[in-house]
Protein backbone atom coordinates (compact mmCIF):
# COMPACT_ATOMS: atom_id res chain seq x y z
CA UNK A 1 0.00 0.00 0.00
CA UNK A 2 1.41 3.42 -0.96
CA UNK A 3 1.23 6.08 1.70
CA UNK A 4 2.76 9.43 2.54
CA UNK A 5 5.64 9.23 5.01
CA UNK A 6 5.68 11.39 8.11
CA UNK A 7 8.90 13.16 9.07
CA UNK A 8 9.28 11.59 12.50
CA UNK A 9 12.12 13.85 13.61
CA UNK A 10 12.24 14.50 17.34
CA UNK A 11 12.72 18.10 18.54
CA UNK A 12 16.09 18.84 20.17
CA UNK A 13 16.48 17.45 23.70
CA UNK A 14 13.02 15.91 23.54
CA UNK A 15 13.89 12.37 22.50
CA UNK A 16 12.46 9.40 24.33
CA UNK A 17 14.51 7.92 27.14
CA UNK A 18 16.17 4.53 26.57
CA UNK A 19 14.00 1.72 27.87
CA UNK A 20 10.65 3.45 27.37
CA UNK A 21 9.62 0.64 24.99
CA UNK A 22 8.33 2.78 22.11
CA UNK A 23 9.13 1.67 18.56
CA UNK A 24 9.02 3.34 15.17
CA UNK A 25 9.39 1.87 11.67
CA UNK A 26 11.53 3.43 8.94
CA UNK A 27 11.97 2.48 5.26
CA UNK A 28 14.94 0.20 4.72
CA UNK A 29 16.24 2.13 1.71
CA UNK A 30 16.17 5.37 3.70
CA UNK A 31 18.08 3.72 6.55
CA UNK A 32 20.65 2.36 4.10
CA UNK A 33 21.06 5.62 2.16
CA UNK A 34 21.33 7.78 5.28
CA UNK A 35 23.80 5.42 6.96
CA UNK A 36 25.98 5.47 3.83
CA UNK A 37 25.80 9.28 3.76
CA UNK A 38 26.88 9.38 7.40
CA UNK A 39 29.94 7.27 6.60
CA UNK A 40 30.76 9.61 3.71
CA UNK A 41 30.61 12.56 6.12
CA UNK A 42 33.06 10.66 8.31
CA UNK A 43 35.51 10.47 5.41
CA UNK A 44 34.81 7.02 3.94
CA UNK A 45 34.82 7.03 0.10
CA UNK A 46 31.30 6.69 -1.31
CA UNK A 47 31.49 3.13 -2.76
CA UNK A 48 33.04 1.84 0.45
CA UNK A 49 30.58 3.81 2.55
CA UNK A 50 27.75 2.07 0.73
CA UNK A 51 29.32 -1.34 1.35
CA UNK A 52 29.81 -0.46 5.03
CA UNK A 53 26.20 0.70 5.31
CA UNK A 54 24.95 -2.55 3.77
CA UNK A 55 26.95 -4.52 6.33
CA UNK A 56 25.74 -2.41 9.26
CA UNK A 57 22.08 -2.29 8.24
CA UNK A 58 22.12 -6.06 7.68
CA UNK A 59 21.86 -6.38 11.45
CA UNK A 60 18.62 -4.38 11.57
CA UNK A 61 17.27 -6.02 8.41
CA UNK A 62 17.68 -9.55 9.77
CA UNK A 63 16.76 -8.86 13.40
CA UNK A 64 20.29 -8.82 14.86
CA UNK A 65 19.87 -5.22 16.00
CA UNK A 66 22.71 -5.45 18.53
CA UNK A 67 25.03 -5.36 15.48
CA UNK A 68 23.03 -2.83 13.46
CA UNK A 69 22.75 0.96 13.48
CA UNK A 70 22.66 0.82 17.28
CA UNK A 71 26.45 0.86 16.88
CA UNK A 72 26.72 3.76 14.43
CA UNK A 73 27.10 6.51 17.04
CA UNK A 74 28.28 4.26 19.87
CA UNK A 75 31.09 2.47 18.04
CA UNK A 76 31.81 3.40 14.43
CA UNK A 77 31.64 7.20 14.56
CA UNK A 78 34.08 7.39 17.52
CA UNK A 79 36.29 4.76 15.88
CA UNK A 80 36.61 6.82 12.70
CA UNK A 81 36.88 10.22 14.38
CA UNK A 82 39.56 9.03 16.81
CA UNK A 83 41.70 7.43 14.10
CA UNK A 84 41.10 3.94 15.47
CA UNK A 85 39.85 3.23 11.95
CA UNK A 86 41.30 5.10 8.99
CA UNK A 87 38.49 6.09 6.59
CA UNK A 88 40.95 6.38 3.70
CA UNK A 89 42.99 3.24 4.44
CA UNK A 90 44.14 1.08 1.53
CA UNK A 91 44.67 -2.58 2.48
CA UNK A 92 48.11 -3.89 1.58
CA UNK A 93 48.79 -7.39 0.23
CA UNK A 94 51.83 -8.72 2.11
CA UNK A 95 52.02 -12.15 0.50
CA UNK A 96 50.14 -13.69 -2.41
CA UNK A 97 50.35 -17.44 -3.00
CA UNK A 98 47.41 -17.64 -5.39
CA UNK A 99 44.88 -19.54 -3.31
CA UNK A 100 46.18 -17.91 -0.09
CA UNK A 101 46.68 -14.20 0.54
CA UNK A 102 48.02 -12.35 3.59
CA UNK A 103 46.66 -8.80 3.88
CA UNK A 104 47.27 -5.90 6.25
CA UNK A 105 44.04 -3.90 6.42
CA UNK A 106 45.94 -0.92 7.87
CA UNK A 107 42.99 0.05 10.12
CA UNK A 108 40.45 0.13 7.28
CA UNK A 109 36.84 0.18 8.44
CA UNK A 110 36.03 -3.50 8.89
CA UNK A 111 32.42 -3.10 7.76
CA UNK A 112 33.53 -2.73 4.13
CA UNK A 113 37.00 -4.27 4.29
CA UNK A 114 35.82 -7.69 5.52
CA UNK A 115 33.34 -7.87 2.63
CA UNK A 116 36.13 -6.93 0.22
CA UNK A 117 38.29 -9.68 1.75
CA UNK A 118 35.52 -12.23 1.13
CA UNK A 119 35.17 -11.03 -2.46
CA UNK A 120 38.91 -11.58 -2.92
CA UNK A 121 38.67 -15.06 -1.34
CA UNK A 122 35.76 -15.95 -3.64
CA UNK A 123 37.69 -14.77 -6.71
CA UNK A 124 40.59 -17.04 -5.76
CA UNK A 125 38.20 -19.92 -5.03
CA UNK A 126 36.72 -19.56 -8.51
CA UNK A 127 40.23 -20.14 -9.90
CA UNK A 128 41.67 -22.60 -7.39
CA UNK A 129 38.66 -24.24 -5.75
CA UNK A 130 39.51 -22.54 -2.45
CA UNK A 131 40.49 -19.04 -1.43
CA UNK A 132 41.95 -18.04 1.94
CA UNK A 133 42.51 -14.43 2.95
CA UNK A 134 44.31 -13.97 6.26
CA UNK A 135 44.02 -10.44 7.63
CA UNK A 136 45.78 -8.40 10.29
CA UNK A 137 45.51 -4.71 11.15
CA UNK A 138 41.70 -4.90 10.92
CA UNK A 139 38.87 -3.18 12.79
CA UNK A 140 35.39 -4.21 13.96
CA UNK A 141 33.27 -5.62 11.12
CA UNK A 142 29.72 -5.92 12.52
CA UNK A 143 27.84 -9.15 11.76
CA UNK A 144 30.19 -11.92 10.62
CA UNK A 145 27.32 -13.46 8.65
CA UNK A 146 26.92 -10.58 6.22
CA UNK A 147 30.47 -11.16 4.99
CA UNK A 148 30.25 -14.96 4.91
CA UNK A 149 26.99 -14.74 2.98
CA UNK A 150 28.77 -13.01 0.08
CA UNK A 151 30.33 -16.39 -0.71
CA UNK A 152 26.97 -18.18 -0.43
CA UNK A 153 25.48 -15.70 -2.89
CA UNK A 154 28.12 -16.91 -5.39
CA UNK A 155 27.24 -20.56 -4.83
CA UNK A 156 30.20 -21.08 -2.50
CA UNK A 157 30.77 -21.94 1.15
CA UNK A 158 32.04 -18.98 3.15
CA UNK A 159 33.77 -19.00 6.54
CA UNK A 160 34.56 -15.86 8.52
CA UNK A 161 36.16 -15.70 11.95
CA UNK A 162 37.49 -12.74 13.90
CA UNK A 163 39.22 -12.16 17.16
CA UNK A 164 38.88 -8.90 19.10
CA UNK A 165 42.46 -7.74 18.71
CA UNK A 166 44.13 -7.22 22.05
CA UNK A 167 40.82 -6.78 23.84
CA UNK A 168 40.07 -9.20 26.67
CA UNK A 169 36.45 -9.64 27.75
CA UNK A 170 35.85 -13.22 28.93
CA UNK A 171 37.69 -15.46 31.38
CA UNK A 172 38.51 -19.12 30.76
CA UNK A 173 36.33 -21.57 32.67
CA UNK A 174 37.72 -21.69 36.24
CA UNK A 175 40.11 -18.82 35.36
CA UNK A 176 40.48 -15.54 37.25
CA UNK A 177 41.74 -13.31 34.41
CA UNK A 178 40.05 -12.17 31.19
CA UNK A 179 41.86 -13.57 28.15
CA UNK A 180 39.59 -13.60 25.09
CA UNK A 181 37.03 -11.53 23.24
CA UNK A 182 33.70 -12.80 21.99
CA UNK A 183 35.51 -14.18 18.89
CA UNK A 184 32.68 -14.51 16.35
CA UNK A 185 32.45 -17.27 13.76
CA UNK A 186 30.22 -17.56 10.70
CA UNK A 187 29.68 -20.27 8.09
CA UNK A 188 27.40 -19.63 5.11
CA UNK A 189 26.39 -21.81 2.17
CA UNK A 190 23.70 -22.15 -0.50
CA UNK A 191 20.61 -23.95 0.77
CA UNK A 192 17.05 -23.42 -0.45
CA UNK A 193 16.42 -20.67 -3.01
CA UNK A 194 16.64 -17.27 -1.33
CA UNK A 195 17.24 -18.90 2.05
CA UNK A 196 20.99 -19.53 2.45
CA UNK A 197 22.40 -21.29 5.46
CA UNK A 198 24.06 -18.61 7.61
CA UNK A 199 25.45 -19.58 10.99
CA UNK A 200 26.56 -16.38 12.77
CA UNK A 201 27.62 -16.77 16.39
CA UNK A 202 29.88 -15.54 19.11
CA UNK A 203 31.78 -18.19 21.05
CA UNK A 204 30.54 -16.59 24.25
CA UNK A 205 26.85 -17.18 25.05
CA UNK A 206 26.02 -13.81 23.51
CA UNK A 207 28.05 -10.90 22.12
CA UNK A 208 28.43 -7.79 24.23
CA UNK A 209 26.08 -5.89 21.93
CA UNK A 210 23.12 -8.05 22.97
CA UNK A 211 23.85 -7.37 26.63
CA UNK A 212 24.03 -3.64 25.94
CA UNK A 213 20.83 -3.54 23.90
CA UNK A 214 19.08 -5.38 26.74
CA UNK A 215 20.41 -2.80 29.19
CA UNK A 216 19.37 0.03 26.86
CA UNK A 217 15.84 -1.37 26.58
CA UNK A 218 15.52 -1.99 30.31
CA UNK A 219 15.32 -5.77 29.89
CA UNK A 220 16.83 -8.36 32.19
CA UNK A 221 19.59 -10.63 30.93
CA UNK A 222 18.36 -14.23 30.61
CA UNK A 223 19.98 -16.62 33.04
CA UNK A 224 23.24 -17.90 31.58
CA UNK A 225 24.34 -14.69 29.89
CA UNK A 226 26.16 -13.19 32.86
CA UNK A 227 27.69 -14.37 36.11
CA UNK A 228 29.35 -12.62 39.04
CA UNK A 229 32.81 -13.37 40.43
CA UNK A 230 31.40 -16.31 42.39
CA UNK A 231 29.76 -17.81 39.29
CA UNK A 232 26.23 -16.87 40.34
CA UNK A 233 23.77 -15.77 37.62
CA UNK A 234 23.35 -12.01 37.14
CA UNK A 235 20.08 -10.77 35.62
CA UNK A 236 20.85 -7.03 35.57
CA UNK A 237 22.14 -6.44 32.02
CA UNK A 238 23.67 -3.10 33.01
CA UNK A 239 25.94 -4.89 35.48
CA UNK A 240 28.22 -5.93 32.62
CA UNK A 241 29.34 -2.39 31.81
CA UNK A 242 29.63 -1.61 35.53
CA UNK A 243 32.25 -4.35 35.78
CA UNK A 244 30.05 -6.45 38.07
CA UNK A 245 29.33 -9.36 35.71
CA UNK A 246 31.09 -11.60 33.21
CA UNK A 247 30.04 -13.07 29.89
CA UNK A 248 29.48 -16.82 29.91
CA UNK A 249 30.75 -19.31 27.30
CA UNK A 250 28.71 -21.49 25.01
CA UNK A 251 28.05 -24.68 26.93
CA UNK A 252 27.11 -22.93 30.18
CA UNK A 253 29.14 -23.87 33.24
CA UNK A 254 32.34 -25.95 33.38
CA UNK A 255 30.13 -28.88 34.40
CA UNK A 256 27.80 -28.53 31.40
CA UNK A 257 30.34 -27.82 28.66
CA UNK A 258 31.77 -24.28 28.90
CA UNK A 259 35.12 -25.67 27.74
CA UNK A 260 33.53 -26.23 24.31
CA UNK A 261 32.74 -22.54 23.86
CA UNK A 262 36.10 -21.56 25.31
CA UNK A 263 37.84 -24.04 23.01
CA UNK A 264 36.04 -22.56 20.00
CA UNK A 265 37.11 -19.11 21.15
CA UNK A 266 40.73 -20.25 21.29
CA UNK A 267 40.40 -21.88 17.86
CA UNK A 268 39.17 -18.57 16.43
CA UNK A 269 42.06 -16.75 18.13
CA UNK A 270 44.52 -19.17 16.54
CA UNK A 271 43.05 -19.07 13.02
CA UNK A 272 42.07 -15.40 12.91
CA UNK A 273 44.89 -13.72 14.83
CA UNK A 274 47.93 -15.94 15.41
CA UNK A 275 47.93 -17.07 11.77
CA UNK A 276 48.15 -13.55 10.21
CA UNK A 277 50.18 -12.06 13.07
CA UNK A 278 47.47 -9.80 14.54
CA UNK A 279 47.18 -8.81 18.19
CA UNK A 280 45.96 -11.51 20.56
CA UNK A 281 43.98 -11.39 23.78
CA UNK A 282 45.93 -14.15 25.58
CA UNK A 283 49.16 -12.15 25.81
CA UNK A 284 51.38 -11.80 28.90
CA UNK A 285 49.81 -8.41 29.68
CA UNK A 286 46.51 -10.22 30.28
CA UNK A 287 47.97 -11.72 33.44
CA UNK A 288 48.82 -8.34 34.96
CA UNK A 289 46.46 -6.25 37.07
CA UNK A 290 43.25 -7.47 38.66
CA UNK A 291 42.18 -9.83 35.85
CA UNK A 292 39.20 -7.74 34.79
CA UNK A 293 38.42 -6.88 31.14
CA UNK A 294 41.11 -4.79 29.51
CA UNK A 295 43.28 -4.27 26.48
CA UNK A 296 42.05 -2.64 23.29
CA UNK A 297 40.49 -3.87 20.07
CA UNK A 298 43.34 -2.57 17.90
CA UNK A 299 44.94 -4.83 15.27
CA UNK A 300 42.07 -7.29 14.91
CA UNK A 301 42.66 -10.45 12.90
CA UNK A 302 40.29 -12.15 10.42
CA UNK A 303 40.11 -15.54 8.77
CA UNK A 304 38.18 -15.30 5.50
CA UNK A 305 37.69 -18.52 3.56
CA UNK A 306 35.72 -19.35 0.39
CA UNK A 307 35.27 -22.87 -0.99
CA UNK A 308 33.90 -23.53 -4.48
CA UNK A 309 32.19 -26.92 -4.03
CA UNK A 310 31.25 -27.26 -7.69
CA UNK A 311 34.94 -27.13 -8.55
CA UNK A 312 35.43 -30.30 -6.49
CA UNK A 313 32.46 -32.35 -7.66
CA UNK A 314 29.09 -32.28 -9.37
CA UNK A 315 25.84 -32.44 -7.42
CA UNK A 316 26.65 -30.26 -4.40
CA UNK A 317 23.75 -27.87 -4.97
CA UNK A 318 21.20 -30.67 -5.20
CA UNK A 319 22.57 -32.41 -2.12
CA UNK A 320 22.55 -29.16 -0.13
CA UNK A 321 18.94 -28.48 -1.10
CA UNK A 322 17.96 -32.00 -0.06
CA UNK A 323 19.75 -31.70 3.29
CA UNK A 324 18.31 -28.34 4.24
CA UNK A 325 14.89 -29.29 2.89
CA UNK A 326 14.92 -32.31 5.18
CA UNK A 327 15.67 -30.02 8.11
CA UNK A 328 12.62 -27.91 7.27
CA UNK A 329 10.49 -31.06 6.98
CA UNK A 330 11.39 -32.19 10.48
CA UNK A 331 8.14 -32.30 12.49
CA UNK A 332 8.11 -29.80 15.37
CA UNK A 333 7.16 -30.67 18.92
CA UNK A 334 3.44 -30.23 19.60
CA UNK A 335 2.49 -26.57 19.77
CA UNK A 336 5.93 -25.34 18.78
CA UNK A 337 7.11 -23.29 15.80
CA UNK A 338 8.33 -25.05 12.63
CA UNK A 339 11.92 -26.26 12.55
CA UNK A 340 14.25 -23.90 10.68
CA UNK A 341 17.99 -23.82 9.96
CA UNK A 342 20.26 -20.86 10.76
CA UNK A 343 19.78 -18.14 8.17
CA UNK A 344 16.24 -19.14 7.15
CA UNK A 345 14.34 -16.97 9.68
CA UNK A 346 16.72 -14.09 9.01
CA UNK A 347 16.11 -14.28 5.25
CA UNK A 348 12.34 -14.27 5.78
CA UNK A 349 12.60 -11.33 8.16
CA UNK A 350 14.80 -9.42 5.72
CA UNK A 351 12.22 -9.84 2.95
CA UNK A 352 9.47 -8.57 5.22
CA UNK A 353 11.47 -5.57 6.40
CA UNK A 354 12.56 -4.59 2.91
CA UNK A 355 8.87 -4.41 2.04
CA UNK A 356 7.34 -2.98 5.20
CA UNK A 357 10.17 -1.16 6.95
CA UNK A 358 12.72 -1.68 9.71
CA UNK A 359 11.66 -1.28 13.36
CA UNK A 360 13.86 0.85 15.60
CA UNK A 361 13.44 1.88 19.19
CA UNK A 362 12.19 5.45 19.45
CA UNK A 363 15.29 6.31 21.48
CA UNK A 364 17.60 4.99 18.75
CA UNK A 365 15.63 6.84 16.08
CA UNK A 366 16.12 10.08 18.04
CA UNK A 367 19.83 9.32 18.43
CA UNK A 368 20.26 8.77 14.69
CA UNK A 369 18.28 11.90 13.88
CA UNK A 370 20.58 13.91 16.15
CA UNK A 371 23.50 12.42 14.21
CA UNK A 372 22.07 13.91 11.01
CA UNK A 373 20.23 10.94 9.52
CA UNK A 374 16.92 11.85 7.90
CA UNK A 375 14.74 8.85 8.69
CA UNK A 376 11.05 9.27 7.92
CA UNK A 377 8.69 7.24 10.09
CA UNK A 378 6.18 5.01 8.34
CA UNK A 379 2.59 5.48 9.54
CA UNK A 380 0.83 2.41 10.90
CA UNK A 381 -1.37 1.89 7.84
CA UNK A 382 1.67 1.63 5.53
CA UNK A 383 3.20 -1.35 7.35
Amino acid sequence: MTSTLSDGAAPPNAGPAPGDGRRVTVPYEALLDETAACFVRLGVPAPRARLAAEALCYGDLTGMDSHGVFNLDRLYRPLLESGGADPAAEPLVLRDLGACVLVDHRRALGLWAASAAMDLAAERAARCGIGLVSVRGATHFGCAGVHARRAADRGMIGVVASNCGGQRIARPPLGAAALLGTNPLSVAAPALEGRPFVLDMSTTVVPTGRVRTAARDGREAPEGWLTDDAGRPVRDAAAYDRGEAWLGWLGGTPETGAFKGFGLGLAVELLAAVLPGAATGPAPAALEGDGRPGGSDDDIGFLVLAIAPNALRDGFDEDAREMFGTVLDCPPLPGRDPVRYPGHPEAVRAEERRASGVPLSAALHAELTALGLRLPVLPEEAR
